[in-house]
């Protein structure tokens, strides 16, 4: 299933994607006198009952919106905690004159980073060197602590298209890379949430980036230096994952940090990412 947030009447409603609608699931369960997850940290948290009442909902609901009409919210919205991996694809460390990794790096992003699909990101005036990245991001659906690379993956709930946003200027100013990265609106998010069952293999999508209509970034996951399941493996060894933390896994080559002709992101530029099968996430500059 594809799920969405999307805002209704100033609030924030559970939807699923079908066909070329968005099910306002809601709406439809009272229609149908089911009960039925009212948001996605509920439907994430739920387990099993959860995502049947979903599935029915799904098939029988008669409350929708056209795709094209609907004003998205983050599709996860409250997070416990956002955890970013940088430099894990080898290409990207390469073109970043850094050297390739021997253990996950990871920085943070909080809450006032999320952004959702078609969102207008207001770059700050002291940021002056605006960058993109496209990230797949695993969305985590159970209490975790300890857990083995071979398990991990068992705990993702699904996967979702984010954009790791970035001011390189204020990143690099010194070598904790917070400042420049968790920025408000910082971390767009969308338009869906896919659930695992339709991602077989994480280590096996092809992801890009067009900035302005020109393609930019256009690689796969497979240039992971550290896979999905080893990154939730290695951060459940020190902290508890809950249902709702969101990791983006990283990004691969073709930043402009990472280019001769620096022409920075600004005010008016559209960026869109996109990951097979998880759909495309466009995010709007102003200043």
């Amino acid at each position: 299933m594809k799920l969405c947030s999307f805002y209704q009447d100033g609030v924030v409603r559970l939807g699923l994607v079908r066909d070329h609608h968005v099910v306002d699931v809601a709406a439809s369960a009272h229609a149908l006198g089911v009960e039925a997850p009212l948001s996605v940290m509920a439907a994430i948290a739920g387990g099993e009952q959860e995502t049947t009442q979903l599935r029915q909902v799904y098939a029988q609901g008669t409350v929708a919106l056209p795709v094209d009409e609907v004003v998205f919210a983050p599709p996860v919205t409250h997070p416990e905690k956002i955890i970013c991996v940088g430099l894990n694809y080898r290409k990207h460390a390469e073109e970043s004159n850094m050297p390739i990794p021997t253990s996950p790096v990871y920085f943070t992003k909080f809450a006032n980073s999320l952004s959702g699909h078609r969102a207008t990101v207001t770059i700050p005036p002291v940021a002056k060197q605006c960058d993109y990245e496209v990230e797949l991001v695993a969305v985590i659906g159970q209490r975790i602590r300890q857990v083995s690379v071979e398990d991990a993956l068992r705990a993702v709930y699904g996967y979702a298209v984010g954009n790791d946003l970035s001011a390189r200027d204020l990143q690099m100013r010194n070598s904790q890379w917070l400042y420049g990265k968790a920025m408000d609106g910082f971390a767009p998010l969308g338009p869906y949430l896919v659930t695992a069952d339709e991602v077989p293999n994480p280590q096996d999508l092809r992801l890009r980036t067009w900035v302005n209509g020109e393609l930019r970034q256009d690689s796969t996951t497979a240039d992971m230096i550290f896979s999905v399941a080893e990154v939730i493996a290695d951060l459940s060894q020190v902290m508890t994952l809950e249902p709702g933390d969101l990791i983006y896994t990283g990004t691969p080559e073709g930043v402009i940090l990472g280019m001769d002709d620096q022409r920075w992101l600004d005010a008016g530029d559209e960026i869109v990412c996109e990951i097979d099968g998880l759909g495309r996430l466009c995010t709007r500059l102003a200043r």
